[in-house]
């Protein structure tokens, strides 16, 4: 624009001259399109003025010629081994001084990428009804557009990110490579290494404060890449997961096909229609690819399923046979539980048991040891918000430093007690490996999840399995010998049978529950959604609502139903460990009302036998209370369990 202006003028200079005829009529009316053209010029100029932030770091640059060379040598070796350099190192300088805290911070960064069409897009916008701006504009907004189109047809047709100045709308955490997941994979990879520089997410539209700088103004544009053009915010989204897809399967050494690699030579415009539907045909290819490598190359539905097997007990016969064979190192503190033996006793199991699918994937499950209780970390989960607001309305954070320090430090005591104090059955889990890219589905976070329901299940199976051992030995001689002489006795030994058989009641009834009406229905549901999935990120979701639908309905995310549950299941698994003294005492029992001196000790029986029942009764109703509560305000699933917690009530009243 600036040469034709150039060239206007020197055609006005040689009529001037050569023409005698050459009025200031005829200047005007040559000059006058100019001025409003070189006026538009100027205001869009002056608002991409940014001589704030570009003056000091100019000045640096300017001061610095004056060293000598040597230092300038070692000074440009040192930030290219930063991966810093030129005007590469000026924008991270900018960047990282916008939170330095100033409420105007933002100013010192670059008026760059986004933003420079952002500007442009809205004065053509303000300015549609003069033909003139329009056509300049538009002009300048594809010019100054095409080299941010290239970095975006890049990102999405291959996955890979070149933005050595920080304007696209797509930023990549360096620090976060697939490295990190052979150790310890988690959903980081794919949550944080690849973001949108103003922080939205596709779930919603908040924005996380770290790393997105503040507004220019208050409500006003971000600055640099952060801000995102007009004509791409509704498919930033997009975007952002056609490389994220395409950069995941470039990972896995998988080279793209023809559709991946899109035609460069032709120009294309933001302002154009088939710029979107290039958008829309990159993202498909993207999206397709990345769900056929992960449905069908990997196996990601069998995998699953295995995953339903173990944690979830679907093949119980492997479990059964676990927990006969490592029995007694069950039965040690958790801390001299030998994992290589429980290892090769799971193998052992597992070879016996696993059949067809399920033999695929048996090396990749793998036995360890929590270090908190399962109720004792749910509820420190549940209750986290409890450190500063509890549920009674109390407040800690009047509390001062000693106060915390000190509980603080009963707390990792307790926490120490509690760990030396744990069973080995009780720490029992499981773990399951897998490798990139299925890590990105079966996270750390999902496997978590996982260890949650299983322990809880195999808790449930346990106290089963010890109650019904219990009934196993009340079949022998001390608990059906006739004692017609010897009624309370007789009713002691009646009141523990029962005792037993409402226990077991209620593990199995919560077992069936937890199975039937809660696991299975979900997976289902589950399925089916995966043979309809269409996206990625959709695959994602569906798979960790399925968790925590599984976690809730199981009663594992209320504060009030762990409580009352945990407080039961460990009466009837404390209960069940009695029962070699319960026998014991019976043989006493019988042998003193065979003497002549007679039965002494009913009294401590009776004494043992009603804390227990006592205490059952007392939380099976609190219990009870919290699960109708929830069935009828909060949680309609548990309306089953309801009907089944009752069953158990009416079949022992009186």
């Amino acid at each position: 624009m600036l040469k034709d202006y150039q060239t206007l003028l020197s055609q006005l200079e040689h009529a001037f001259t050569t023409q005698p005829a050459f009025s200031l009529q005829k200047l005007w009316f040559y000059v006058h399109p100019t001025i409003h053209t070189l006026s538009l010029i100027y205001h869009l100029i002056l608002e991409l003025d940014d001589t704030g932030s570009s003056n000091s770091l100019l000045s640096e640059d300017e001061g610095g010629d004056d060293d000598d060379d040597e230092t300038d040598e070692e000074e440009r070796a040192r930030n290219e081994a930063l991966g810093l350099g030129g005007a590469r190192l000026k924008a991270v300088l900018s960047e990282f001084s916008s939170g330095a805290g100033a409420g105007d911070s933002s100013s010192s960064i670059y008026i760059k990428g986004g933003e420079v069409l952002t500007i442009i897009y809205d004065r053509m916008q303000n300015m549609a009804g003069d033909p003139t701006a329009h056509t300049i504009y538009k002009t300048l907004l594809r010019a100054a557009g095409k080299p941010y189109v290239e970095m975006l047809r890049r990102w999405v047709t291959t996955g890979k990110l070149v933005d050595p100045y920080e304007e696209l709308l797509v930023k990549e955490s360096k620090f976060i490579n697939r490295g990190i997941l052979e150790d310890d994979y988690t959903d980081d990879y794919w949550e944080r290494r690849y973001t949108l520089r103003d922080g939205s997410t596709s779930s919603g539209s908040k924005r996380h404060l770290a790393g997105v700088p503040p507004p220019r103004s208050a409500g006003g544009r971000l600055p640099g890449g952060a801000c995102i053009p007009p004509l791409l915010e509704g498919w930033k989204h997009k975007i952002l997961l056609a490389g994220k897809y395409l950069n995941v399967i470039r990972e896995c050494g998988i080279e793209l096909g023809g559709e991946g690699k899109q035609k460069q030579d032709d120009d294309i415009f933001m302002d154009e229609e088939n710029f979107y539907t290039f958008l829309e045909q990159a993202y498909s290819y993207a999206n397709s690819t990345l769900l056929n490598l992960l449905l069908k190359d990997q196996q990601l539905i069998p995998r699953l399923r295995s995953l339903k097997r173990y944690f979830f007990l679907s093949q119980a016969s492997f479990l059964t046979h676990l927990l006969d064979l490592s029995s007694t190192e069950l039965r040690k503190a958790s801390r001299s539980a030998s994992i290589v033996k429980l290892q090769s006793l799971l193998d052992l199991s597992l070879s016996n048991d696993a059949r067809g699918e399920d033999a695929l994937f048996k090396e990749d499950v793998k036995v360890t040891m929590a270090d908190m209780g399962l109720y004792d970390f749910l509820l420190k989960v549940v209750n986290v918000s409890g450190a500063i607001d509890g549920e009674d309305g109390k407040t800690g954070a009047g509390l001062d430093d000693h106060h915390q320090q000190a509980g603080g430090k009963k707390e990792r005591e307790k926490e120490d007690a509690n760990k030396k104090a744990m069973l080995a059955i009780d720490a029992l889990t499981l773990d399951y490996t897998v490798k990139f890219p299925l890590s990105l589905v079966i996270s750390r976070k999902t496997i978590l999840r996982y260890q949650l329901l299983f322990r809880f299940l195999l808790h449930l199976k346990h106290v089963e399995q010890s109650l019904s051992t219990m009934w196993i030995e009340q079949t022998t001689i001390p608990w059906r010998k006739r004692m017609s002489h010897h009624p309370d006795f007789e009713k002691w030994r009646l009141r523990v049978c029962l005792l037993r058989a409402r226990m077991l009641a209620f593990c199995q009834q919560i077992l069936a529950f937890a199975t039937f009406e809660v696991l299975e229905p979900n997976w289902r549901s589950l399925e089916a959604k995966l043979e309809k999935v269409s996206t990625v990120d959709q695959l994602l979701r569906d798979h960790v609502d399925f968790l925590d639908t599984c976690l809730k309905e199981c009663m594992l995310t209320s504060s009030k139903l762990l409580k009352a549950y945990s407080r039961l299941i460990v009466t009837c698994s404390t209960f069940a460990l009695y029962t070699a003294s319960f026998t014991k005492s019976a043989n006493s029992a019988i042998n003193a009302a065979e003497d002549s001196g007679g039965d002494t000790g009913m009294t401590k029986r009776w004494d043992i036998l009603g804390k227990f029942e006592t205490n059952f009764n007392h939380w099976f109703q609190v219990h009870l209370d919290c699960v109708q509560f929830y069935a009828s305000s909060e949680n309609v699933s548990l309306l089953p369990l309801v009907v089944r917690l009752n069953s158990v009530k009416a079949g022992f009243t009186g």
